[in-house]
């Protein structure tokens, strides 16, 4: 990492608002990580959701695009409490 300079407020207050949101999503990570009782810390839930597959189809003839994560390891197998509650299609590979 390297620090990062900002001198006009537009830019320093964009800076802020990116940090913040990513902290929020970083720590609803950690509370959804929690109530599904996963035993892993968040950086190993991040490793693990790197490796995961997920595929678009569009279906011919229509507008309509399929989407499909696939939990292929048993690594990404153990993650598929977390999709189920957020209600996630997944497809068990």
């Amino acid at each position: 990492m390297r620090p990062i300079f900002h001198f006009t407020e537009k830019r320093i207050e964009a800076h802020i608002c990116i940090c913040f949101v990513a902290y929020k999503i970083y720590k609803e990570l950690e509370r959804i990580i929690k109530e599904t009782k996963l035993d892993m810390s968040i950086d190993k839930v991040l490793d693990i959701a790197k490796t995961l597959i997920t595929l678009h189809v569009k279906i011919p003839g229509t507008n309509h695009v399929r989407t499909r994560t696939l939990f292929l390891t048993p690594e990404h197998r153990s993650l598929l409490p977390l999709f189920d509650t957020l209600g996630i299609e997944t497809q068990n590979g």
